[in-house]
């Protein structure tokens, strides 16, 4: 008897389901592309309970007859391509046909739509797949999809989705990338409590920036200008393809400028001919752009725009249509790199980008979110021993492209590293176990150079993990001195051991801190003038989340209108300086 059997349709729709809608935001990305393939000018989000309970998009798009109402729920139906040749030149956001079969599966869905000049509207509703309903009504032009009760029918899916909080962050966000890449268009993302976007249409770039994020992150950015390039500078055959000739490549947007340190790739905004992407190459071309500007571990804010011919892309790479790849990689990646170095070379260093004695950082891995691209920091490093490896793998190599120098008017050493959101921890079990020092505060930027340096030195420990030494240990350490105003050169019965003193100093101001916390002695001090900060849309939903934590730990601060809190106080020892950098670096790194 034959073991292999055909899966039941409802159940093989709720695994290609899966494929597409991971989440709440996964729901309002497919949406949001189809109103703006419908050439909506107005998109309305309307959100309950961080998407679980209800998710509506509305929009002012051309609708839809009662005939294409239908057939759009069924698998690979759609408006947008003919044949296989049209993958090879996909100029919409949606084109697979699974979006609304595949939100229809695991959930209930109400689907409202009227085409301009019809005498009705209509109304489908639909039940974990199935069809419940479908009647003409009277509606405006445009289509309403609501989606209620996600995940209702695969309980398994719905244990898994974070809290309301997270997922509302996660739309947040979603709505945020959409609003960027459509400045024209109207934008408005609500829940029943309060109103999180809401951009009017304008000209530039430069005024969404405004709109989404405040004056000060723009005043952070430096706009990289359009530049162009013909990719038959990157073609190697003997003979060009018709349209190859004239085919180029468009780079334009904003990244920040030096001085700003993020503390992971929330701020790195992607889009491929308006579509919201995260590729590694290009990461990875932001990353090179910046090498030795930046330390490791922290990260710019880009706003990147590219633009090409479709035949250069290729966007059917994963049902969820956010990965993408190039035809010419290499031509994309360095074109990209150099159009971010040119317009930081063309901003003269402020005052606090100090330099700092040291080499720069190599080049990053691309790597996926959250992850870090160095290992990570250490306060003390034990007696070197052991078996030696390439200096490269410290994460001094140079990367693809790179020539080792410098451009501009940057000194290209990498500038000290100041992030102060991980001086306090909210989780007191951070102060526990080994590991603890290491995630305390982040290892100096300030480092010995190590041009002269054998290339078999230090690898034994590149990758080994941060723990905290034994009082023992380091009981009758006697110092020798001290190496860039940033290390401790000390030596035992062991051997040499180098200590990271400025790691060392904020794991002891975080144990102060921790000790306050558990005894309910958490001091604030007040600000002479109370310090008004925009937040961005994310970090307005996170910021609400977290507000009583932020007032346990000494923190004041109050809500200043939708997108805007005054900071009133901050824990003591925090410079008033360092008091909107805090901030946002906890509401960033949640």
């Amino acid at each position: 008897m034959s073991r292999i059997r055909i899966l039941p349709e409802a159940v093989a729709n709720k695994i290609a389901a899966g494929e597409v809608v991971e989440r709440p935001a996964s729901v309002v990305k497919e949406l949001l592309e189809n109103a703006l393939d419908a050439g909506a000018k107005t998109i309305r989000v309307e959100v309950e309970s961080g998407g679980k309970r209800m998710i509506r998009v509305i929009d002012d798009g051309q609708g839809m007859a009662h005939d294409d109402a239908l057939l759009a729920f069924e698998r690979h139906a759609t408006s947008k391509l003919r044949t296989a040749d049209d993958l090879l030149s996909i100029a919409t956001l949606g084109f697979r046909g699974e979006a609304l079969p595949s939100i229809a599966a695991v959930s209930r869905l109400l689907l409202e739509t009227h085409v301009e000049g019809e005498a009705e509207g209509t109304r489908v509703e639909f039940a974990g797949g199935k069809l419940v309903g479908v009647k003409p009504a009277g509606l405006a032009a445009g289509t309403t999809v609501s989606v209620a009760d996600l995940f209702y029918c695969v309980p398994a899916r719905r244990a898994f989705l974070k809290s309301e909080t997270t997922e509302l962050g996660h739309i947040a966000s979603l709505v945020t990338h959409y609003a960027l890449a459509n400045p024209e268009k109207q934008f408005v993302l609500s829940t029943p409590a309060q109103e999180i976007i809401n951009c009017a249409p304008v000209e530039r770039l430069a005024d969404r920036v405004y709109q989404l994020f405040g004056r000060q992150a723009l005043g952070d950015l430096v706009e990289i200008p359009a530049a162009s390039g013909p990719f038959r500078a990157a073609i190697t055959e003997p003979e060009l393809e018709p349209g190859e000739e004239a085919a180029t490549l468009t780079v334009s947007g904003f990244a920040s400028r030096p001085e700003v340190q993020r503390p992971n790739r929330n701020g790195i905004y992607i889009f491929v001919n308006r579509r919201l992407v995260r590729d590694r190459l290009l990461l990875h071309a932001i990353h090179e752009a910046y090498r030795n500007i930046l330390p490791h571990a922290v990260f710019p804010a880009v706003l990147l725009f590219l633009e090409m011919p479709c035949a250069e892309v290729d966007v059917n790479v994963h049902p969820a249509k956010i990965e993408v790849r190039f035809r010419r990689q290499q031509f994309v990646h360095d074109f990209v790199r150099d159009a971010i170095r040119n317009a930081l070379t063309r901003v003269r260093p402020i005052a606090s980008f100090a330099a700092a004695a040291g080499a720069g950082s190599g080049a990053p891995a691309a790597l996926a979110d959250g992850e870090a691209l160095a290992g990570p920091p250490r306060a003390v490093i034990p007696p070197l021993a052991g078996a030696m490896a390439p200096v490269e793998e410290m994460g001094v190599g140079s990367g693809v492209g790179s020539d080792g120098g410098g451009y501009g008017g940057f000194d290209l050493t990498a500038p000290p590293l100041r992030p102060v959101a991980r001086r306090f921890a909210f989780d007191e079990a951070a102060g526990a176990g080994n590991a603890g020092i290491a995630e305390a505060g982040p290892r100096a930027a300030a480092a010995p150079s190590v041009a002269d340096w054998p290339a078999t030195h230090g690898a034994a420990y590149a990758d080994a993990p941060a723990t905290l030494p034994r009082p023992d240990e380091i009981a009758d350490l006697k110092p020798l001195g001290q190496v860039s105003a940033s290390f401790i050169v000390a030596v035992n019965a062991q051997g040499l051991w180098l200590i990271d003193q400025h790691v060392a100093h904020e794991r002891v101001l975080f144990e102060q801190h921790l000790e306050a916390r558990r005894s309910g002695r958490v001091e604030g001090q007040r600000m002479l003038m109370p310090l008004i900060v925009e937040l961005s849309p994310r970090q307005v939903v996170i910021f609400e989340k977290i507000l009583e934590e932020l007032n346990a730990n000494g923190f004041e601060v109050e809500p200043m209108g939708p997108r805007s809190v005054a900071i009133q106080a901050v824990p003591a020892g925090v410079a008033a300086g360092d008091a909107e950098k805090l901030l946002t670096e906890i509401l960033d790194g949640i």
